[in-house]
């Protein structure tokens, strides 16, 4: 028996639904913003049509963050199931027929910044396709890269580096200053750092940065993961060079007020195989596609 919608049935756009989601796994307007590619306000806009169609409110508001109401824990995995179905059904007409293997490297942080967001939208869209995924400093990534060991890389990179020359530029995003709000490290002489490992991009445009001023500082913390060099900055022992994405509370971008000079830009590139197949050609304009629509996120809040 077949069956139709009721003509009288509201029916809510896959956007409100997406952008619910996206709230709800950050807790955060204004981190979902810029997932979403929208400015905060907007955000805002879309939550109150969603709670103006179903007569509930679906959000509790604390602070600067949000939980899910009762009604929003019960529309949560509806809203999931609803973007997943919609996703695959189309998929099955886009990309029907790609199938196989990605060997697929990133540094290690981007296992908590990136991935979940690229491998779920991918493997709803692209069923047929395993990514098999390789955390690693970028400088090991490309070397893998070279001897036929991976089949698409990411890694940072600054600007006027040979990296930067060797790829295509998926993403561009300010390197600051992070340290605890309140805290007292940034006073500290010489400047306590906590870094990455040797080779780390990131590492070498603080270091740039700070003798380009004459400013004196030690390494007093490294760490091959960011986790590691912001448990330093958590206990007030040292601040470090991060994305301007990732500084959030109880963190704050320390700049020139506090006697600190800019970074700069770094980038994130992109490389693949020579001859790389379908399977990564796919995976790769994921990824360039989810890096636009943050890239837009970011300018659209920003203006």
């Amino acid at each position: 028996m077949e069956t139709t919608p009721n003509p009288g049935t509201t029916l809510i756009d896959m956007e409100l639904y997406r952008t619910f989601l996206v709230i709800a796994e950050t807790s955060s307007f204004t981190k979902a913003a810029e997932l979403v590619g929208r400015t905060p306000s907007a955000v805002s806009m879309q939550i109150k049509k969603l709670e103006g169609i179903l007569g509930v409110s679906v959000f509790v508001r604390e602070g600067r963050s949000v939980r899910l109401s009762m009604e929003g824990e019960a529309l949560l995995g509806y809203a999931r199931r609803i973007l997943m179905l919609n996703e695959e059904a189309v998929g099955l007409f886009l990309s029907p027929n790609v199938e196989g293997e990605v060997r697929f490297g990133a540094p290690s942080d981007f296992g908590t910044r990136f991935l979940p967001t690229f491998l779920s939208r991918f493997a709803r869209t692209h069923p047929g396709v395993n990514v098999d995924v390789h955390l690693d400093g970028s400088p090991h990534l490309n070397k893998e890269l070279k001897n036929g060991d991976l089949d698409l890389v990411l890694f940072t990179a600054r600007p006027d580096s040979e990296l930067a020359k060797g790829g295509e530029i998926v993403f561009t995003e300010p390197l600051v200053w992070a340290g605890l709000e309140n805290g007292v490290a940034y006073e500290r002489d010489p400047l306590p750092l906590a870094v990455a490992t040797s080779g780390c991009p990131w590492r070498r445009a603080a270091r740039i940065a700070l003798d380009s001023v004459q400013k004196p500082y030690r390494i007093s913390y490294t760490s091959f993961h960011s986790a590691g060099q912001e448990a330093a900055l958590l206990a007030d022992l040292a601040i470090a060079p991060f994305p301007a994405s990732v500084v959030e509370h109880p963190l704050q971008v320390l700049d020139e007020r506090h006697d600190l000079p800019e970074i700069g830009n770094y980038h994130i590139i992109m490389q693949r195989r020579p001859r790389a197949g379908k399977a990564t050609r796919a995976f790769a304009e994921h990824v360039i596609e989810c890096f636009r629509e943050m890239s837009h996120g970011m300018s659209g809040q920003a203006a």
